[in-house]
């Protein structure tokens, strides 16, 4: 069929083709490189922040190495308030003596203990129990006071106070649930 056009119909179809080609060349080829340019260069501004912010953080690598430093120096201070034992049985054990050993120092008398169940609280398990003493109020305020100057870190949940005998209130029964903290076995270094 094409051997019937004339040369002209000829030169029409192949300029044709050739602005058909052009058109889907330039559609596939050059405008997609055209618009990933364009992508690039919005993100230019962004990538340049985030270079400069980089910059910045590197520069600020002593700095931030002495804060590490003293956070870490810290922690291991604050690590040595914490309880010793390796499980929470034995923790809770060394919790119950540290508060009787303060209970005897401040002059009260210790009723009951009782182990409480332990509560995760991150790479922590705190180790709670409960105590009832019973002593006059000034005993009682200075069981309190060497509570929170105690070696360990003891964390007072619940305070309850009572008086015994109501004719006669100067023995005070007062119910103390303190807490204690270990490191869970997979923080520990």
């Amino acid at each position: 069929m094409i051997g019937h056009l004339s040369r002209r119909e000829h030169i029409l179809i192949a300029a044709a083709l050739l602005i058909a080609l052009v058109t889907v060349g330039w559609q596939l080829g050059v405008q997609r490189i055209l618009d990933y340019n364009r992508g690039i260069a919005e993100l230019l501004p962004a990538r340049a922040q985030v270079l400069d912010s980089r910059r910045q953080l590197v520069s600020r690598k002593p700095a931030i190495v002495s804060e590490l430093g003293a956070a870490d120096a810290r922690l291991q201070a604050l690590s040595t308030r914490l309880l010793t034992a390796a499980t929470p049985a034995i923790a809770a054990a060394e919790l119950q003596k540290t508060v009787k050993e303060l209970a005897a120092q401040a002059a009260t008398d210790v009723r009951s203990e009782r182990i409480l169940p332990t509560v995760e609280r991150g790479e922590l398990l705190e180790v709670p129990i409960e105590i009832a003493v019973s002593g006059e109020i000034r005993h009682l305020t200075d069981l309190l006071a060497r509570l929170e100057v105690a070696p360990k870190l003891l964390v007072l949940q619940n305070l309850r106070v009572r008086v015994t005998n109501v004719s006669q209130p100067r023995e005070l029964l007062t119910t103390l649930t303190l807490s204690g903290f270990i490191l869970t076995p997979k923080a520990k270094p």
